[in-house]
């Protein structure tokens, strides 16, 4: 194995959504009847279609029994939000525009159109390239283990920025981890008055917290072996000046 990791991949379109689909807790819902948000109230197939339990007297169950069947009407709106707290805490929204059909005392949300927006920009999913993907292995882990690591080993995210060129660490104030995936963590580094984003990619994918564990030990290794900074994919955020 060489001093720098090989492995540069990072998470699709399709798959980066239906993992933002995955950890969702709440949704909010925009149609004819208004806006709505739900919490705990969606479910989701494998297929990524969405389930959603509404009660007997809401105003989107009404829209969507008299709207015309198949005709777009509604907007699903999640938010993937970094479990550290860090600046710009949203790292991801994922809209999905469709139609509701009642089904089963449920609402099922058949999309027509998808879009995940991230900090280098929105790009549209394709629908069965959405239905096709999984979830990233990691996503109903992820909260724990960034927290974990940010809160008791605050000295193992100094140590990784030792994987990070000397540019991207001018003027930071603090470092946290901002995102971990099967293909890499993101570090989030922030400046008195901007922010950016590094990627350190593993040198293999991740499929379990186990893989995931030896992948750190890894990095931590090369960190620990490197005795300048070394430039990695580096990913601009909006705020970055």
């Amino acid at each position: 194995m060489g001093d720098s990791p090989s492995w540069t991949a990072a998470p699709a379109a399709a798959e980066r959504a239906r993992s933002v689909l995955a950890a969702a807790w709440s949704c909010a819902v925009t149609g004819d009847g208004g806006r709505e948000e739900f919490v705990g109230a969606h479910s989701v197939d494998e297929d990524g279609r969405v389930l959603l339990q509404v009660p007997d007297d809401s105003a989107l169950l009404a829209a969507a029994i008299c709207a015309p069947r198949g005709e777009p009407h509604a907007v699903l709106e999640f938010a993937d939000v970094a479990p550290v707290p860090v600046r710009g805490r949203v790292r991801a929204r994922l809209w999905l525009a469709g139609y509701f059909i009642p089904e089963d005392g449920n609402l099922a949300f058949r999309a027509t159109r998808i879009v995940l927006r991230e900090s280098s920009g929105a790009v549209v999913v394709d629908l069965d390239d959405f239905a096709a993907a999984a979830p990233d292995p990691l996503v109903l882990a992820e909260a724990h283990l960034l927290t974990h690591l940010a809160d008791c080993h605050p000295d193992a995210v100094e140590r990784l920025t030792r994987l990070v060129d000397r540019a991207s660490l001018h003027g930071a104030v603090r470092v946290q981890p901002l995102a971990v995936d099967r293909h890499g963590l993101t570090l989030r580094i922030e400046r008195n008055r901007a922010h950016g984003d590094v990627r350190l990619p593993f040198h293999a994918p991740a499929d379990d917290v186990g893989q995931l564990t030896e992948r750190m030990h890894v990095l931590l290794t090369q960190a620990s072996a490197a005795s300048c900074p070394r430039a990695l994919q580096r990913q601009r955020t909006d705020g970055d000046g």
